[in-house]
């Protein structure tokens, strides 16, 4: 019996391409531990181009193959795919709806769980439909004078702000407000990454985070970790990604067993209550009076060296090999 084709598919093109080779390396690591699978790692660029690891130019076809350009190398059928791709198209849910389309299984959330997450104002009308506090918030969905006097009125209530486009990850297109005359220009910024924004009140609380997997016929939540931020500041895409971040994190936080039930609690009823599948990475806030409002969901975590869902799932326990072996083998099944 030939072993299963496993194409490994990294990159998108997007504001965290090199963040998804980080993290497709760590999955090579890991399928490299399963005998039964064969690995193809294709990239995939901003321009809707795919080359292998060796450069080697390819498409991935309706047929479920993956076909070379080079036409002496022969096609190589695919039957399951990891799209390690953070952010668009992957987190979209955009290449799920490729892969729907054409039957072939694949590890992560599907689109319309990938799509509802990713956009935040979609996200907290889910939060809230659910019963899980969030954050207080405000919706835009176009920049001009009526825009700008929301958002000063929110910032006057709530004293300090965040204005966030709405379809970016990873704190892309995020900024904290802390002065009414930088509106107009954050405002802008914003809305040169999406069509839509969010403006939340700016919490003051430590940030907590659950890994949340399904495994062996249960949806998994770990102890919540923890992010710790320099002093007054936020957790930011150069905080998570850079060599200089001053962020540091606790795979368990340091919280009492009562708030941290309930977060796991909250983590799993709404990766249930979304209908999200195999992994995500759910993020919360704690508050000084120990309220907890969910943040974010990422729906394909990162899994580079920093990265906290791997360190929490080998906390609780689990081997990601053996985590991976069960979800290909099921998809396969299917």
């Amino acid at each position: 019996m030939r072993p299963t084709n496993l194409l490994l598919l990294c990159g998108g093109g997007g504001d965290e391409h090199a963040i998804s080779l980080l993290s497709a390396n760590y999955f090579e690591t890991s399928l490299a531990k399963l005998p039964h699978v064969s690995v193809l790692r294709v990239e995939l660029d901003g321009n809707g181009q795919y080359r292998t690891k060796t450069d080697q130019p390819c498409e991935l076809t309706n047929q479920k193959v993956i076909r070379f350009d080079d036409e002496s190398i022969a096609p190589w059928p695919v039957d399951y795919v990891i799209p390690c791709i953070h952010g668009f198209p992957g987190e979209t849910g955009d290449i799920q709806s490729y892969f729907d389309l054409i039957k072939l299984p694949y590890f992560g959330c599907d689109s319309e769980g990938s799509s509802n997450c990713f956009n935040k104002i979609t996200a907290k009308m889910w939060f809230s439909a659910l019963g899980i506090p969030n954050t207080p918030y405000i919706f835009l969905n176009q920049l001009d004078d009526n825009a700008i006097k929301q958002t000063e009125a929110a910032f006057q209530q709530w004293g300090s702000i965040f204005v966030k486009a709405a379809s970016q990850g990873s704190s892309v297109g995020c900024y904290r407000v802390d002065q009414q005359q930088d509106i107009s220009a954050v405002l802008t910024e914003a809305f040169s990454f999406s069509p839509y924004v969010v403006v939340e009140k700016t919490i003051r609380a430590r940030e907590l985070e659950v890994a949340v997997y399904q495994y062996r016929g249960e949806t998994v939540a770990t102890l919540p970790g923890e992010v710790i931020c320099s002093a007054d500041t936020f957790y930011t895409f150069d905080e998570k990604y850079a060599a200089n971040s001053q962020a540091t994190t606790q795979v368990v936080a340091d919280v009492s067993d009562e708030i941290a039930e309930r977060i796991r609690e909250y983590a799993i009823k709404v990766f249930d209550g979304m209908k999200l599948r195999h992994l995500s990475r759910i993020d919360f806030f704690l508050t000084p009076e120990n309220e907890i409002l969910l943040n974010e969901i990422n729906t394909f975590p990162g899994l580079t060296p920093i990265s906290m869902f791997p360190k929490m799932l080998a906390n609780h326990g689990d081997d990601f090999s053996e985590y991976l072996a069960e979800a290909i083998e099921q998809g396969v099944s299917r």
